[in-house]
This record gives structure tokens, sequence and C-alpha cells, in this order.
């Protein structure tokens, strides 16, 4: 007789989103399950552009690391989120596991997307903000407008408003797109 080996369902909507499949596009976003079809080609090329910008100059200056979508970001138990970019400082690297990054990552660029941009520039910009993020970057890939928020005394300002590139105050860097 065989054994048959069971496992309890999950009780809590953190326990579901653990559950999920490797490479799922979802995110939990205050506590609810939010699933993302594939980026468009715009968005996939203009985060394929940006991350790449970003990479080499963190190549020539070694000061963290950068991670794009998807990758898990542990925010809170409400909050998981997968921002198609991520800076993380050479002092949070620790935070790194193998499931994702545990905190706030330093700088995060959202790209956004139809079905995702209402929860970029509301909710997780709220989440953000919460929970410390230096950063947050904000770009519409078709025309390529950014806004660029720095966290002051732990609030949000909207600092930058350009097209076509970021001016990060954290990196002291310029990315063109």
């Amino acid at each position: 007789m065989e054994t048959l080996i069971t496992q309890p369902p999950p009780r809590t909507i953190r326990e579901v989103f653990d559950a999920l499949p490797e490479g799922t596009l979802a995110q939990l976003i205050e506590s609810q399950l939010v699933m993302s079809p594939s980026p468009t080609d715009i968005h996939q090329k203009i985060l394929h552009i940006i991350s790449v910008r970003i990479f080499n100059f963190l190549e020539k200056n070694p000061v963290g690391e950068v991670r794009i979508a998807p990758y898990d970001v542990y925010l809170d138990e409400q909050n998981v989120f997968q921002p198609d970019i991520i800076f993380i400082s050479a002092d949070s690297l620790a935070n790194i596991e193998e499931n994702g990054f545990h905190g706030a990552p330093d700088l995060v660029v959202e790209l956004l997307s139809p079905g995702t941009s209402k929860y970029d520039q509301n909710q997780k910009k709220d989440v953000y903000e919460r929970h410390g993020v230096q950063e947050y970057w904000i770009v519409e890939p078709t025309t390529k407008e950014v806004q660029g928020f720095f966290l002051n005394d732990g609030v949000f300002e909207l600092i930058v408003e350009e097209t076509g590139f970021i001016s990060s105050r954290l990196l002291n860097q310029e990315f063109r797109f």
C-alpha cells in the first residue's frame, strides 16, 4: 500500500503567495495577490537599457548591486513586490537571500504597464515610502517620461520630472535611455 503524503492547504494569502511556482509574475500588494501578464516589448526594451546602464556603472563603481524583475523583494508580511529594477547598496547586500531581497532596496525603478501602473503610482509607492526606499523612479516606457521621488524625512517628494533619463542622487549618476 502506498503512503499518501498530504500537506495542509495554505491558510493565509502570504502562504498562497509563497506556494506559487517559481517565475510566476505575481506580487503581494497590501495583502492582495496581484497577477500580471508578461511585459510589453517596449517595456522590456527600456528595462534592458536602463538596467545595463546601471550595471555598467556599478562595474566601474562597486558601491552595490542591481537586480531586475522578476525578483522578489520582501518588505513585510503583506508586501512582496517584483520591482522592475532595484539597486542594493554595499551596506545592504547582507539582506540578499536565496529567495530574493529582504528589506527596502536603496533605489527602485518601476516601468509602467497598462495592468500595473495604478499600483506603481499609488499603493506600491506608499509602501516603498513607508519602508524607507531612498529613491523611487517611475518611467513611462512609451513616452520615456520619468518622475523621480526622493525620501526626505520619511516622505517621498517629487523632485524631478524628466524625459529619457534618470538622475540618481544616490548614485550621483545620470542614466540615459
